[in-house]
């Protein structure tokens, strides 16, 4: 037998013992990557994706009698009557003041899915069934001027939806920037394939606005991130994008890991948001291809856009640290540069927003990639990628076959080019350069103003704010803070479905305009208020907040009925009288 002279071991032996050792290197090397991955999620469970996906399935579908309804706080019997009294004349205002509204809605509403769904989750779903029969408010409205809309019933509402963003620079200039951008190209008409001439002047102005090479186009927001990852991972050859707790970057599976997405992601991580654990996961890894960046959560780090439906207690929190935040992305940015992986800002929702040249220009970081959408096509729909050239190329010179494929069928199409055109060429007018004149200060002393009218009104209500984009924040326990939107729409103030939670400002606001969404704003808590529904006894705590739902879905799921929560038989009428 062989052997080897200095040791007298047998070759065979020493290779063995040789294989082994690199074999449990090997191991050790995936189990150190294993633990530091698991160090740098967050313990929530939207920093675990399967684990939520899994919890979620397991959320037995339950509803509040109508005593309990008013009562799941456990109030004494007289606060509940006080809290049924005042759901009652909301109510009897909401069929009054919105009736063909609703009335419109609910013939079409077995025929949209998104109306069935957003109806469902404007509010925990205990309370969701009630709510539904006795305070809608309907979803059309016919007209816009200024900050306001109008609905089928004449009402005018300061509209606080932004148009999930949409909406930066006022209904008015989106309305002109349609109808003449429309004016440049009807000539041509929906001719595709070809370009209208107005996109080399759009694609010129993007580029000086991004500071990158090469842009292409898309029909929306989620489509323009899918193009992005598929990019960098084409020229990084490497399997793995990093998305931080809480952003939403489109409804694309990759990006939207967890509940919503019925398959599991298997190239995604999920990191925690502004933490060093997670640059210590970049700096280590060599499978990562890009690392995606939604600077809106600079308000709300590693939790989700905060909606009503998920207001079970005030657990959530919110509040922007610009000097943090931009400290993170320093940060981050040099870790990707060092370690060769593409940093791609998601500005789809707050582009231009912040600043004309949007958080690159706010937070002073430059990303490889960035991805504008909702807003820069004037209000129609639209999708934009730009990027590095070595990035956005989807072929390789020396691998003919070798590419990476993207199309769609109305991308530039020639209306939406217009518009474009118009919103982009608009960006070097007085008028919107003067928006962004002290963008800050101007937010952030609204925001003040409204906290310390709320404080001396001795309400447990504050806002925070990201410039425009606010958030309310709850101070105290509370089973009904959801309650509040519908006191906020009663003062005839337009919030998008996920409520409280978001609240978007267009900066044609003027004072005179806050300060009619603040006087009603503030009525609106004052009068929550005085109907008993921030009642808080002593034993009213988060925590046994979240201890009595958790006992009341173990009950459901056991199928044991508790005065807790009793579901009303199928068609029962609330309130007595009401249908």
């Amino acid at each position: 037998m062989q052997t080897i002279a200095s040791s007298g071991l047998p070759a065979k032996t020493i290779f063995e013992w040789l294989l082994g050792l690199g074999v449990l290197l090997l191991a050790g090397r995936r189990l150190l990557l294993r633990l530091q991955l698991s160090r740098a999620k967050h313990r929530s469970l939207a920093g675990h994706a399967r684990l939520g996906r899994l919890l979620a399935r397991l959320v037995p579908q339950y509803e509040y009698d109508e005593a309990r309804f008013f009562r799941a706080d456990d109030a004494p019997e007289h606060i509940g009557e006080q809290r049924r009294a005042a759901f009652r004349r909301l109510a009897a205002l909401y069929a009054q003041r919105f009736a063909n509204t609703v009335r419109q809605t609910n013939e079409v509403q077995e025929e949209i899915s998104d109306l069935q769904f957003t109806a469902r989750y404007r509010v925990p779903f205990q309370f969701s069934r009630m709510v539904r029969q006795h305070l809608n408010s309907g979803s059309f409205v016919v007209s816009s001027s200024g900050p306001i809309t109008t609905d089928l019933d004449g009402n005018q509402r300061y509209d606080l939806t932004g148009s999930y963003g949409v909406n930066v620079f006022g209904y008015d200039f989106y309305k002109e920037c349609i109808e003449k951008g429309s004016a440049r190209v009807r000539e041509l008409g929906p001719v595709l394939g070809a370009y209208h001439p107005v996109v080399a002047d759009n694609v010129h102005r993007l580029r000086a606005l991004s500071g990158l090479d090469e842009i292409s186009f898309h029909m929306s927001g989620t489509e323009a991130v899918m193009q992005a990852v598929r990019l960098a991972r084409y020229h990084t050859r490497r399997r793995y994008l990093v998305r931080f707790c809480g952003a939403y970057h489109g409804w694309w599976g990759e990006v939207q890991p967890g509940v919503g997405n019925p398959v599991s992601e298997r190239d995604t991580l999920t990191l925690k948001d502004i933490d060093e654990r997670s640059l210590r996961v970049l700096r280590t890894r060599h499978d990562i291809a890009c690392v995606l960046v939604n600077p809106v959560q600079a308000l709300h780090p590693n939790a989700g856009a905060p909606a009503d439906s998920t207001l079970v207690d005030s657990g959530q929190a919110a509040g922007f640290d610009r000097a943090a935040y931009t400290s993170w992305l320093q940060r981050l940015r040099k870790v990707c540069s060092d370690h060769g992986i593409v940093l791609i800002f998601d500005e789809v929702f707050l582009g231009f927003r912040l600043a004309r040249g949007g958080a690159q220009e706010y937070f002073g970081v430059r990303a490889d990639m960035l991805t504008y959408g909702k807003t820069v096509a004037g209000g129609l729909p639209i999708g934009v990628v730009c990027g590095r050239a070595h990035l956005m190329k989807r072929f390789r010179e020396d691998r003919p076959a070798d590419v990476c494929f993207a199309r769609g069928t109305f991308n530039s199409h020639p209306y939406v080019m217009g518009a474009m055109s118009e919103f982009l060429q608009r960006l070097d007018t007085p008028e919107i350069l003067n928006c962004y004149r002290d963008i800050d200060a101007v937010w952030d002393s609204r925001a003040a103003q409204l906290n310390e009218r709320l404080r001396a009104a001795a309400v447990q209500v504050r806002v925070a704010n990201l410039s425009s984009v606010w958030t309310v924040c709850y101070l105290q326990p509370s089973r009904y803070h959801w309650m509040f939107q519908y006191y906020l729409r009663a003062e005839n103030l337009a919030l998008s479905w996920v409520g409280t939670g978001r609240l978007i400002f267009s900066l044609d606001y003027t004072d005179a305009d806050f300060a009619a969404v603040a006087d009603r704003f503030v009525a609106a808590a004052r009068q929550m208020q005085e109907d008993g529904w921030w009642w808080r006894g002593e034993a009213l705590t988060h925590k046994a907040i979240r201890r009595r739902v958790l006992l009341e879905m173990v009950r459901a799921r056991l199928h044991r009925p508790s005065d807790q929560s009793a579901g009303p038989p199928s068609g029962k009428a609330a309130l007595g009288s009401k249908a």
